[in-house]
């Protein structure tokens, strides 16, 4: 059985050769990974791209599908990675953004998509990303005075202050 979706080289392309026209400086590059288009941008006009996607009657990307937190260790850096879906051309495109983990610091989309307001704060809550315009920035699911991150890779699996465990058994 095959993808139910097939790789619209054409769309992609106009995808692609829209956002370069507009936003030439904020495009860093992009990709084809499995059956979706990926764009890697500058956070910094990440709320004027959505606008656009969104916006621009030839491309109608008309529904955010997910936002989710990442941790790239190697890099010292956390990303954002967003999916948008277009109805009316049946298009799915993914974004991706990267800010420094000492500055963990993206502008909030909720303006341009609502939906995205619990998205960032589970983003906010797993990874420690601070979304700049969010209406109401407070975790969502872990208590409020924990001072970690549990999906960033360097958050300790264990309770690193007992005794009672031999790991030489688990091969650490």
């Amino acid at each position: 059985m095959g993808n139910v979706y097939e790789v619209d080289t054409d769309r992609n392309q106009l995808v692609v050769d829209r956002l370069k026209d507009l936003f030439r400086d904020s495009i860093i590059g992009w990709e084809l990974l499995g059956d979706m288009l990926c764009i890697r941008v500058e956070k910094v006009d990440i709320q004027q791209i959505m606008m656009f996607l969104r916006d621009d009657s030839e491309l109608g990307f008309n529904f955010l599908t997910t936002l989710c937190g990442m941790h790239w260790p190697k890099e010292d850096a956390l990303g954002v990675v967003y999916h948008l879906h277009s109805f009316a051309h049946n298009h799915r495109i993914r974004l991706k953004l990267s800010t420094p983990l000492q500055n963990p610091k993206v502008p909030s989309i909720t303006s341009v998509w609502p939906a995205a307001n619990w998205m960032e704060r589970e983003a906010y809550d797993f990874y420690g990303i601070e979304f700049e315009g969010h209406p109401n920035l407070v975790r969502i699911l872990n208590m409020d005075d924990m001072v970690d991150f549990p999906m960033r890779k360097d958050f300790p699996l264990e309770d690193q202050t007992r005794e009672d465990k031999d790991d030489s058994m688990f091969g650490r």
